[in-house]
């Protein structure tokens, strides 16, 4: 089955709001990994809205799973990486005006940069997985600059309005998973996926794991979120069940 790689950032979304110690994301994670997740993701941004340095710390110290750290191409993120030393970093554009991640990563217009950035990471231990759309030469970029693994970015998909949209879309993720795989690369997806429309995405055969954070966290607060990760991963099986 598709692995399922809780994201917890929006557990310190709520935190945050109240600059308090409630509720806390470490203890989310590690809930998330009793009922079953294959591992944690957080994302530690330049301007700290969520997640913070200490959360990082703490995950380091007590996930047993696997902890996937986002994060920018910057200089100091690369430094607290190879501090903190998780079992991956996921490479992912940043502005500080986004609401939420926007878009996939240019490989293709950094390749020097990006490719530095990997080299860096991969030397103190850490796999790297770039967080692309689902475009050719973004695919081929992240094979040329030796990345493990993409993620391939399926807003657009959680996005789309209509049954024609969305199929659209999910050809263009099938296409670039198919590729990716050629290439050497190994698959993971996510970005606005929900509920509804996981089981497509948790099918595409290429596909070893979903990072799934906002949809899992809102139903969370109305079911708790042992339940709601249950959901989730059943969500994503029947779904592949169903399409394969």
């Amino acid at each position: 089955m598709v692995g399922l790689c809780v994201n917890v950032d929006h557990v310190a979304t709520i935190r945050q709001a109240r600059r308090g110690a409630e509720p806390d994301p470490v203890q989310a994670a590690l809930i998330a990994e009793l009922a079953g997740a294959s591992g944690i993701t957080v994302h530690l941004r330049e301007d700290r809205r969520h997640i913070q340095d200490r959360d990082v710390e703490l995950l380091r110290r007590l996930v047993k799973t696997k902890l996937n750290l986002e994060m920018a191409a910057t200089e100091e993120m690369i430094g607290i990486a190879l501090a903190v030393k998780p079992e991956m970093a996921t490479l992912v554009p940043e502005r500080r005006e986004e609401l939420t991640t926007e878009g996939g990563l240019d490989v293709h217009g950094h390749i020097g940069a990006v490719g530095r950035c990997v080299r860096r990471l991969q030397e103190g231990g850490i796999r790297v997985s770039l967080f692309i759309d689902s475009e050719q030469d973004q695919v081929s970029a992240a094979a040329h600059v030796g990345a493990d693994f993409v993620e391939l970015h399926t807003g657009s998909y959680g996005d789309a309005r209509d049954h024609q949209a969305q199929q659209t879309e999910l050809a263009r993720l099938i296409r670039s998973a198919t590729i990716g795989r050629g290439l050497g690369l190994r698959i993971n997806a996510g970005h606005g996926l929900d509920y509804r429309n996981v089981g497509p995405i948790a099918a595409i055969a290429e596909v070893e794991e979903l990072s799934i954070g906002h949809s899992i966290i809102a139903r969370a607060v109305l079911v708790g979120l042992e339940r709601a990760i249950n959901e989730m991963r059943a969500a994503m099986q029947q779904g592949s069940a169903g399409e394969r």
